[in-house]
């Protein structure tokens, strides 16, 4: 089964630790972003795994090739061109200092992609899935264009569409966000949100929840699923539901509705080394279960049992196995040593 990812590959530079910036002379250096970061898991999951983007052909452009090639991600529909690979600079937060992430994206091969860069016919061609977030449309309407281009090629072909909502504040505005995703989103199959996402893009909110002392009501995210569904006809909502208790604590679970069944699952308490890329890591991990024909609840806990692990990976990227995954799905999330 392949599934096909599109998006902006980012080189990520982060303070050792939990330095603040330039609190002495060394940056990481690694790479990530949304898509890829889905890409990687499912490669980890043994699944045929393509991803899509643009990236120069300079040393910076061929190592975030690299990364991706490493964990056996399909990189042969990547398009080589443009100036510069997109960055970001993450301060990790710790207990109740909050973690910063700057941008310095504008410009970057993909965001000056035109349309005529990718033949989706063939990129789609014995795909069974397709993968995007509200990230990538949020890069330029350009991309915007090139994104909905994606979707009727992948409609066309009878492949299903996943959408993480993604809202993010940096690159758009609200209303903008709104009347691109309002478009994209009758394409997509299987929607991907939180309890901000659908607030910010369609004015959805879940009543009676606090996300910041703790309070998540049940009821008000059926709500929010229902009309997400309702709205544009998904087969599927998917939601994350993340108690931030302090930068180093959460409460993280999840919620899939099929359309008939409202499935919530386990919440874990999280103490959390590196939480970028825990929302993807949820979309790859109810990816696969969606692909390899796990039930709705069986789905939602593979997902959020995927998340959990991520926020104790450092880096975009989640290392981990199916076998690790359904580990920590049937129960085992003790943390003793494997001898």
């Amino acid at each position: 089964m392949k599934i096909v990812c599109f998006g902006e590959l980012m080189l990520r530079l982060a303070p050792n630790g939990y330095y603040r910036f330039f609190q002495n002379d060394q940056m990481q250096a690694t790479f990530g972003g949304g898509e890829a970061n889905v890409a990687v898991s499912l490669a980890n999951y043994g699944m045929e795994s393509t991803y899509v983007t643009k990236l120069p052909k300079h040393a910076i452009g061929q190592a975030a090739v690299d990364s991706l090639r490493y964990f056996g991600v399909d990189t042969s529909k990547i398009v080589r061109g443009g100036d510069r690979v997109g960055i970001y600079f993450l301060e990790k937060g710790a207990s109740q200092r909050g973690s910063v992430c700057i941008y310095d994206r504008a410009h970057s091969a993909i965001s000056e992609a035109s349309a005529s860069d990718f033949d989706w016919d063939a990129i789609f061609e014995g795909a069974d899935w397709f993968h995007f977030t509200g990230i990538t449309p949020a890069l330029g309407k350009n991309v915007a264009a090139i994104c909905l281009d994606a979707c009727k090629a992948a409609k066309a072909k009878g492949v299903k569409i996943s959408c993480d909502l993604n809202y993010r504040g940096k690159l758009w505005t609200r209303e903008e966000a709104r009347a691109a995703m309002t478009e994209l989103c009758k394409y997509v199959d299987v929607c991907i949100s939180n309890e901000e996402d659908a607030k910010d893009v369609f004015g959805i909110e879940a009543e009676n929840t606090d996300i910041y002392g703790g309070k998540l009501n049940h009821e008000g995210y059926k709500s929010v699923a229902k009309q997400l569904a309702d709205t544009f006809g998904f087969e599927k909502v998917a939601i994350t539901l993340r108690s931030s208790i302090s930068a180093s604590d959460n409460d993280w679970a999840g919620m899939l509705f099929d359309g008939e069944n409202y499935c919530f699952s386990k919440s874990y308490h999280l103490h959390i080394v590196d939480r970028v890329g825990g929302g993807d890591s949820f979309g790859a991990g109810l990816i696969y279960a969606l692909m390899n024909g796990k039930d709705t609840q069986s789905a939602i806990e593979f997902a959020v049992a995927a998340s959990a692990l991520k926020h104790s990976i450092e880096g975009d990227y989640n290392r981990v196995s199916v076998s690790e995954v359904e580990k920590l799905a049937g129960g085992d999330g003790s943390g003793r040593v494997q001898r």
